[in-house]
């Protein structure tokens, strides 16, 4: 979260470290209460590889030293291990079910969602938030999104998703209250698909 960074290369984090968090909340929880819509990010800030600023904005309003960070191996760069951990202070953990909030920047080869932390029957808020970076949000195969949030049915189309990942959605939404929730990082948008929503084909 912070905007300074040292003087090795490190790309800055937000210019507002508050004022651009609290935008990109506020952005999250509309993306969150309207499953499927596609919300405009309000800050873009300036991205390590291969994330894109959407991505990394997600993670700099979201991420801090009490939410352990899972990236995949695509994201495992130096510069974006040293991004997150000088911005976010967040411990980086081995495991999809280890962490708080999960980081994909190669969505074609993205775990099942069964691999994360899905939350306990007590605890159902302790899942895993997975951050998913797609090339778009209205070009990919559609499905039918019902569930709270949507009035009658919303339509998600994300990009270059595993062909598993239907029935992954389908599987997950059939643990809530437990199951992970998603934010699809676009460039310039973004989307949520909560545990709560039924993705139909």
């Amino acid at each position: 979260m912070n905007a300074l960074a040292p003087q090795t290369g490190l790309l800055p984090g937000f210019i507002d470290p508050v004022a651009d968090s609290q935008k990109m909340f506020r952005a999250v929880l509309e993306a969150m209460s309207r499953p499927g819509t596609i919300v405009t990010a309000p800050v873009l800030p300036v991205a390590p590889q291969p994330l894109n600023p959407v991505a990394a904005a997600l993670v700099l309003a979201l991420v801090d030293y009490e939410t352990p960070l899972w990236l995949d191996p695509a994201a495992r760069q130096p510069g974006l291990v040293e991004y997150v951990r000088f911005h976010c202070g967040c411990p980086l953990v081995e495991a999809p079910a280890q962490a708080a909030f999960a980081l994909v920047t190669d969505a074609k080869s993205m775990p099942p969602l069964s691999d994360f932390h899905l939350g306990s029957d007590e605890y159902p808020d302790r899942s895993t938030t997975v951050i998913v970076q797609v090339p778009h949000l209205d070009g990919g195969e559609s499905w039918r999104l019902k569930g709270p949030g949507i009035r009658d049915q919303a339509i998600l189309a994300a990009g270059q998703l595993p062909a598993a990942f239907k029935a992954w959605v389908q599987d997950n939404h059939a643990l809530f209250p437990r199951g992970v929730d998603l934010l699809f990082a676009a460039p310039g948008q973004l989307a949520a698909l909560p545990r709560s929503t039924l993705l139909e084909g």
